[in-house]
């Protein structure tokens, strides 16, 4: 469908209230599409509290505008982009554009939620509609006063202009635009008359941020709110047996210590299956202070022993446990073309391989924080989580009160990569408020975070394929994960239709280790192992990378499949893309490449990594990435999300890796758990397939592939095919052992 189609807008997508007390015209939009009919608009902009409303435009009688964002802004540049595709149809000047944080609103609302890369995707045309449909009521109330046809004005930059040259200003009309009927149908732009969607945009933060403003949750305080630290079970598995207060108690600014548990677990009883349930088996103790340091003494402070749970077996040897589900034959099937049994029994050859990878803590530069205040009248909970719904949900269930007494306000993220999906630190604070009947903040130190929190699940797969007279006639994709990993979307991304026979199984072993989402969940890994596998097979086979690739995708356009999820066409492109611009194949002597092309979250990445040894050491000098997104909506906000996946895909490809003894980590602090340094970091060119395709996500689609793009490089230059990661302590490994 053409973007200048025109959009039936019906009153339960676009709602207005037809009397403001302050002069203005606000309009209400439905962020995910899904605005309840009983959705109500608030009449008196004095009195709006950012708990009665999901997301909002207001247009001042001084042709400013101010876009209400609802969604969790974790650095993935949605408070900024999102309101740009509202500002483009309206037609005003950007500099006009003031954006604020909204707060969570489950009465008239649902779908707050930050994460999968799907905000712009899902909200391409609704949120486009919303800004064509307010400005065609401001040009409706122009027509009016002049009494002319609406069709013989139009509006720019805030302007509206009739046949004869006269203009009003979108102000001068606002309040005769708020009494007026919602049109019916709105046309949109087209791409190439776009002024604002694919322009370099600043954050609308950044001021904020670089100045040091209160933007987060460490930023939040008021008037008599107390400070929290809360000590959890060193182990998983393991629960509060005894405690000794004496000596925190000691400590200046300690006010209290107290103990919560009891609620959080008798809301998950009967969820052992759940990580949040695992969290939540034991007492934990809780120190109360004045500040956040004095807080932390305290905790430090405390003496406390702790028990195996009984009814819980503490799993380790994790390696081997998985190494045992690969070698075993109890797996489900995600999915099964031809007959992969027959393709390898008349295979010339099959080339059989085993990839590895460790858990990962996700490191967010801000800890877990979260503020509460529980009253007879009402739940406050300010601060940064991605889910913001599930949490008062949860909060109501947890203390027993109407989900309309619960209020959540977000504040800005210091990064999530998963991490704030769940509510653990939210349900703590909700408790801990409820006993000591104050205003209180929880805040987690980096050794908590590391230390006592959800994890990316450590995993292995074997892949196999079988080679028939030089050609690929069958694979064969087995997963084992802690706590399972891939679901149903996945086993129909490539090669699914590439390869007549063609097989998907997975199993998983069940940990007390708590494992979740981590940036690009499913595929983080995944990526790197597929694409070292058909840089292995291309060799095996004889053939030149690109072309092995460009083959086998020629097959899926041949062979049409509507459950697959990528884009054979869209796939090449990005492949042909990133060969011209990284001279693939064609680099100077002592540069090493390698190619690794991916989709996952709705985009198509190709990227090829350069890299260079210095002292027997590969070092990743540039990375180039060419990503089909469709349209870009911020370029500069689009840079800045592929170039931090591709370095944060490299760092942990290299050096990420956490370890337990008897459920305990072994890393919970920085000293101890490598992340990439300034130095390590490499140039990333970034190169855009310029099409008028609806826009996908980017806070996730270039991290997985970089893994193999490195590990594919590091073969080149050294000879070993990696297969495990960290490839930095394995690479040493393997010199020690030769």
């Amino acid at each position: 469908m053409s973007t200048s189609d025109k959009f039936t807008f019906s009153r339960r997508s676009f709602l207005k209230t037809s009397a403001l007390a302050s002069g203005g015209m606000l309009i209400g939009f439905n962020l995910f599409n899904a605005c309840k009919e009983e959705a109500k608009m608030p009449i008196d902009l004095s009195q709006l509290n950012y708990n009665d409303f999901n997301a909002f435009i207001k247009i001042s009688p001084e042709g400013k505008v101010t876009i209400f964002a609802p969604n969790p802004e974790i650095g993935q540049g949605v408070k900024t982009s999102m309101p740009m595709l509202i500002a483009e149809e309206l037609d005003v000047l950007w500099e006009d554009v003031y954006v604020v944080q909204a707060g969570l609103d489950t009465e008239n609302y649902k779908n707050q939620i930050a994460g999968g890369s799907q905000s712009l995707r899902q909200n391409w045309e609704p949120l486009r509609q919303t800004g064509a449909t307010a400005k065609q009521m401001l040009v409706n109330a122009a027509a009016a006063r002049w009494d002319v046809e609406a069709s013989t004005c139009t509006a720019k930059q805030g302007v509206i202009t009739n046949a004869n040259g006269e203009t009003l200003g979108y102000g001068d009309v606002v309040l005769e635009a708020a009494q007026l009927e919602v049109p019916e149908e709105v046309t949109l732009k087209e791409p190439q008359n776009f002024t604002i969607i694919g322009q370099e945009t600043a954050n609308v933060d950044i001021d904020k941020i670089i100045t040091g403003k209160p933007l987060f949750g460490l930023d939040y305080k008021e008037e008599g709110m107390v400070y929290a630290s809360v000590l959890r079970p060193p182990a998983f598995g393991q629960v509060l047996d005894t405690y000794d207060a004496t000596a925190a108690l000691t400590i200046p600014g300690v006010i209290d210590v107290i103990t919560i548990g009891e609620k959080t677990r008798k809301y998950f009883e009967g969820e052992r299956t759940s990580w949040t349930a695992k969290l939540s088996q034991s007492d934990k103790v809780v120190v109360i202070a004045k500040s956040t340091w004095d807080a932390i003494k305290g905790k430090n402070a405390l003496k406390a022993t702790w028990k195996q749970d009984s009814e819980v077996e503490n799993s380790e040897l994790h390696d081997e446990k998985l190494m045992g589900i690969l070698d075993g034959n109890k797996f489900r099937t995600r999915r099964k073309d031809g007959d992969i049994k027959k393709a390898f029994a008349e295979a010339d050859k099959i080339l059989d391989r085993t990839y590895e990878s460790p858990f990962l803590p996700h490191n967010t530069m801000e800890p877990m924080n979260f503020f509460a205040s529980v009253t007879p009248e009402k739940v406050r909970l300010v601060g940064p989580v991605q889910t913001p719904e599930e949490a008062a949900k949860v909060v109501s269930g947890l203390l027993g009160r109407d989900l309309e007494d619960i209020s959540v306000e977000l504040t800005r993220m210091g990064g999530g990569f998963g991490r704030r999906l769940y509510g653990d630190f939210v349900y703590e604070v909700a408790e801990i408020a409820d006993v000591i009947k104050k205003p209180v903040k929880m805040v987690s130190s980096r050794e908590d975070d590391m230390s006592t929190g959800v994890y990316r699940p450590a995993i292995k797969y074997r892949i196999a394929a079988s080679i028939k007279d030089g050609k690929v006639t069958g694979y064969h994709l087995k997963e084992a994960a802690i706590n399972g990993n891939m679901y149903g979307l996945i086993p129909n991304f490539f090669p699914a239709a590439a390869i007549e026979n063609y097989q998907v199984d997975t199993a998983n072993y069940k940990s007390n280790i708590t494992t979740g989402a981590w940036r690009a969940p499913y595929t983080n890994f995944l990526a790197s192992a597929e694409q070292s596998f058909f840089d292995e097979l291309a060799e095996e086979l004889g053939v030149d990378r690109v072309k092995l690739h460009m083959d086998l995708l020629e097959k899926a356009k041949s062979n049409p499949d509507p459950k697959i999820e990528y884009s054979p066409e869209r796939l090449q492109g990005v492949l042909k893309l990133v060969v011209e611009k990284s001279n693939y194949g064609n680099t100077i002597a002592e540069v090493y490449q390698g190619l690794a092309v991916y989709y996952c979250h709705n985009t198509h990445v190709a990227e090829v990594a350069d890299i260079v040894m210095t002292n027997g050491v590969p070092v990743v000098k540039k990375v180039t990435c060419a990503v089909d997104c469709g349209i870009v909506v911020n370029p500069l906000g689009a840079k800045n999300q592929i170039k931090g996946g591709v370095i944060d895909g490299i760092g942990h490809t290299m050096y990420g890796e956490l370890t337990f003894n008897n459920g305990e980590p072994q890393s919970n602090n920085f000293n101890s758990y490598q992340l990439i340094r300034m130095g390590q970091t490499p140039k990333v060119d970034v190169h855009f397939v310029k099409n008028d395709i609806a826009p996908t996500g980017l806070g996730e689609p270039t991290l997985p592939p970089v893994g193999a793009a490195v590990a594919n490089a590091i073969y080149k230059a050294t000879g070993q095919r990696l297969t495990k990661q960290p490839y930095m302590n394995n690479l040493q490994a393997e010199k020690v052992v030769g």
